[in-house]
């Protein structure tokens, strides 16, 4: 049904003391970031069962090593064109609470050492209209990611607002 793998690691320039693991990715040409404690694994999704009267945003559910588990697009939560699945398409499998949910992405880059000072809180703009799940930016050689919070991002009661704010969002921005 899946097949796991290790992300790529990069090796830390920075000291270990005062730095927190996370798992990059990307969606679109954006980086993001999850804290590595929440995420069980990645795999290579092969089978996805479709099921009625989901929002877009959920592909449906997979089966796990005997588990069932939603998986959420996230590029179709954020609002982001469709793009088909490729050799790079991978779902991170987290940790909400007592759940699990599989999130896929476009690309899985590394799991990398940041340096807690290097990790800057969201601006209040960011998160004034409910984008809670925006735990802060890192800037790592002079690429600027994002820091999303799972907790808030994948809180079922919150899926509908997060996709509304962002597909109402590409709609000004049209």
């Amino acid at each position: 049904m899946v097949a796991s793998e290790k992300p790529p690691t990069q090796p830390s320039t920075v000291g270990k003391s005062n730095t927190s693991q996370f798992v990059g990715f990307q969606l679109a040409d954006q980086e993001y970031l999850f804290r590595i404690e929440q995420i069980q694994e990645v795999v290579i999704q092969k089978q996805v069962t479709k099921t009625p009267q989901v929002p877009k945003y959920v592909e449906g559910v997979a089966n796990l090593r005997g588990s069932i588990i939603p998986i959420i697009n996230l590029r179709s939560l954020f609002g982001l064109e469709p793009k088909p699945a490729d050799a790079e398409t991978r779902t991170i499998v987290v940790n909400v609470g007592a759940r699990n949910m599989g999130c896929t992405v476009d690309k899985v880059s590394q799991v990398m050492r940041i340096a807690d000072e290097s990790i800057r809180p969201a601006p209040e703009t960011i998160t004034a209209n409910g984008a809670h799940y925006v735990a802060g930016f890192a800037r790592i050689d002079g690429r600027l990611m994002i820091v999303l919070d799972i907790n808030e991002l994948l809180e079922p009661g919150k899926l509908d607002h997060i996709n509304a704010a962002a597909v109402q969002e590409l709609a000004r921005q049209a």
